[in-house]
């Protein structure tokens, strides 16, 4: 089985167009999340990908992105009718 990471993928677009698509990348990777803030399982390949992608679609002067990992020994905590992020035993990219 391929190893994945645990991320938290969050960004800050100014204009909707661009939001609007960085939002469809991002989703293709999703496990779970809220507004612009999302938990993807990563691989090392996905994860050059998924900054690929958000590079090509960003401005430089007005965009934010950031994908921070996840420590994998760290526990996970969800409140209310949250689910903890769990990395399916398959996964479609796309």
């Amino acid at each position: 089985m391929t190893h994945r990471d645990l991320y938290l993928a969050a960004y800050d677009i100014s204009q909707h167009r661009r939001r609007t698509a960085a939002l469809a990348l991002i989703r293709g990777y999703t496990t779970g999340g809220q507004k612009s803030v999302h938990e993807v399982f990563l691989t090392q390949s996905e994860r050059s990908e998924l900054l690929h992608g958000m590079a090509l679609l960003l401005d430089e002067d007005d965009d934010r992105f950031f994908l921070l990992r996840l420590d994998p020994r760290a526990r996970t905590y969800a409140l209310g009718l949250a689910s903890r992020p769990s990395d399916p035993a398959y996964f479609y990219v796309g």
